[in-house]
């Protein structure tokens, strides 16, 4: 799926682990990624989040979408800093699951939650189709 990415490519994410339910990835955070006051934008957090719960849910090899997600900002990240992204699936019912999705730093302090609830369609991922 990361080879199809454009996005979390940018981001620059490594995976580390990912299995069902789980994803674990890291990321730099980079000049580009920061805002006005020089602190990681809330977008860049969103997205890193969003790309391991991705990860996470899409491994039973049928599309799986966000059907609801919420962040909280906790603290702020800087430029050189190393974050952490965890997901891990909470439920999992026949076509919903929950998972919350933590950001750490390189001091284990968390950054960001990020809860999303993921909705499993019927669409193998990647068929002959695309």
């Amino acid at each position: 799926m990361l080879e199809h990415d454009a996005y979390s490519k940018w981001l620059g994410i490594e995976i580390d682990d990912f299995r069902a339910g789980y994803c674990k990835l890291h990321y730099t955070v980079r000049a580009d990624m920061v805002n006005g006051f020089k602190i990681i934008h809330g977008g860049v957090l969103f997205s890193a989040a969003d790309s391991a719960f991705a990860f996470a849910c899409n491994i039973s090899g049928q599309v799986t979408v966000a059907l609801d997600v919420h962040i909280s900002f906790i603290k702020s990240a800087f430029i050189g800093d190393v974050l952490t992204v965890e997901a891990k699936q909470v439920h999992a019912g026949n076509r919903t699951g929950v998972y919350d999705i933590i950001t750490t730093n390189q001091a284990g302090e968390t950054i960001c939650v990020f809860r999303g609830t993921s909705y499993k369609t019927s669409k193998a991922i990647f068929t002959e189709e695309g």
